[in-house]
């Protein structure tokens, strides 16, 4: 197992195998060997940094989930309100409808602030 050092102007030296350095200088290109090993570093954690944040917390979406039953037990408030300012005259079959809506909106709700 043949090892070869890597010397470059800022006289930094990086000890890898052969082959290594084989595949770095048909990989690099115009590049010199520090450039190549550098860009290949900074791609890496580029794109580790991309996946840790591809996705929101736990928390923050128990939050946005709760924030929207809030917003849509008020919408169905205000609707069934405004209905009956209107007078419309509902039948009581649809404001119960629109109610056990609301309860199970709380309920669910209710059930995502204890988990």
């Amino acid at each position: 197992m043949k090892r070869t050092l890597l010397l470059d102007e800022d006289d930094l030296i990086m000890v890898v195998k052969e082959d290594v350095v084989k595949r770095i200088d048909e990989n690099r290109g115009e590049l010199n060997r520090t450039e190549f090993v550098n860009y290949l570093i900074q791609c890496q954690l580029k794109k580790e940094e991309h996946n840790q944040t591809e996705y929101i917390p736990r928390e923050e979406f128990q939050t946005f989930t709760h924030q929207m039953i809030g917003l849509l037990n008020n919408f169905l408030q205000f609707f069934v309100s405004y209905g009956m300012a209107m007078g419309r005259g509902q039948a009581d079959t649809d404001i119960q409808a629109l109610n056990q809506q609301l309860e199970s909106f709380n309920n669910a709700d209710e059930e995502t602030k204890k988990s």
